[in-house]
């Protein structure tokens, strides 16, 4: 019943949904797809889904407001969808692990098949689908991203990719004015030949980082599914204690570019974390500020035991970037080299990098998803 009901939901608000409404795509017809994961957070733990049933309520209440766009009443349109009857609107549900990527895939080539027809692709899980929707994305031809909008709901149990940390943030995107910004993406480049290089480059579109942080997320993946709980939140405690032991933290070279190509920053020194953002103000396993301000770099020295667990709270606040071990600061470009391996992840995916892969890079693409944002926000800057 949740699933029905967050379809119909969808349908109601979508079949009058005021975003994209631009003379670009004044002329073409609105089909959305939802791609959710049935077995996420947002759907299964009861307390969440008492939230966001609630804010489904009220924003079908608040979209009633708003005329139909493309005449058809939305419950016409609510339906499991399967991927053969993409032309029309409703939820396809994943299987498996990949099969959103695979929703996805089979979407970029209706959308082909159809020129006359607006995506509007809404991600309903956590991170690890937004992850894989948008990796297909970022492959597809400009002209079928020009006419797409992504909008990623927070229905996991992290969130850190979604578009707004609760769903009625997320739902006012669909229900207000709202504008197409495109967004660049994060890429892991590894040297030629190197082990990790048959993998990537690697795609990431909300943090892409190295060291403990990813490690936690390495040990969270391996045990997910496994026992019952919250395994980041567990394993950010362990890892603290665990790390230095299974991972040397040696000397790593890290040389900050713009996006000119030109440096902006060089550095050497025993690195316990670096996390490279989209943009500043980013948050990652589950809310953690670790680029609290404009900046979209931070690299956090290694340090004694007893200093990692009197500031490991801080990085929930953000307090972290006062301290002396905090390096932050804006990069287009970020390459890194070093000589023991080290961890990687890429919004909760994690790779190894050996000495054979180095030198990396962590860049920044050219402005690529199409994301949804307040027109009145997009209109003051």
């Amino acid at each position: 019943m949740r699933m029905e009901y967050f379809a119909e939901s969808l349908a109601e608000i979508c079949s009058r949904s005021l975003a994209a409404q631009t003379p670009a795509h004044a002329a073409l017809h609105l089909r959305w797809v939802i791609i959710a994961n049935p077995v996420a957070g947002g759907f299964v733990l009861r307390s969440r889904w008492k939230n966001h049933r609630r804010a489904l309520e009220e924003g079908r209440a608040a979209a009633r407001a708003n005329p139909l766009r493309d005449a058809a009443p939305a419950e016409t349109a609510v339906k499991f969808n399967a991927i053969q009857t993409f032309a029309s609107c409703g939820l396809i549900l994943t299987e498996k692990q990949g099969s959103a990527a695979g929703i996805a895939q089979a979407l970029i080539g209706e959308a082909e098949a159809h020129p006359d027809c607006f995506f509007l692709v809404i991600a309903a899980g956590g991170d690890g689908t937004s992850l894989d929707v948008l990796s297909v994305l970022y492959h597809a031809s400009e002209s079928i991203r020009s006419r797409m909008a992504v909008l990623r709901l927070p229905m996991g149990t992290g969130n850190d990719g979604s578009d707004s940390p609760y769903l009625a943030g997320a739902l006012d995107l669909l229900i207000q004015p709202s504008c197409i910004v495109f967004e660049p993406a994060l890429q892991l480049h590894t040297a030629p030949g190197g082990p990790a290089e048959s993998g990537g480059p690697y795609l990431a579109f909300n943090i892409l980082s190295v060291g403990l942080d990813a490690f936690v997320t390495h040990m969270t993946n391996k045990m997910k599914g496994k026992l019952p709980g919250d395994f980041y939140k567990l394993w950010v405690d362990i890892a603290a204690l665990l790390y230095d032991r299974l991972y040397k933290v040696g000397f790593l070279d890290v040389q900050a570019l713009d996006g000119q190509g030109v440096e902006v920053l060089s550095f050497q020194e025993k690195i316990l974390l670096l996390a490279v953002g989209v943009s500043g103000y980013r948050t990652y396993g589950s809310k953690k500020k670790i680029l609290p301000d404009t900046r979209n770099v931070c690299a956090v020295k290694q340090m004694p035991l007893l200093r990692k667990l009197a500031l490991k709270g801080l990085f929930s606040t953000g307090g972290h970037i006062k301290k002396p071990e905090s390096i932050l600061f804006n990069a287009h470009c970020v390459k890194i080299s070093g000589k023991h391996p080290i961890l990687a992840q890429m919004d909760g995916e994690a790779v190894l990098l050996r000495h054979e892969d180095f030198p990396a890079a962590i860049a920044l693409t050219k402005p690529a998803i199409p994301v949804l944002k307040p027109a009145a926000k997009i209109h003051r800057r």
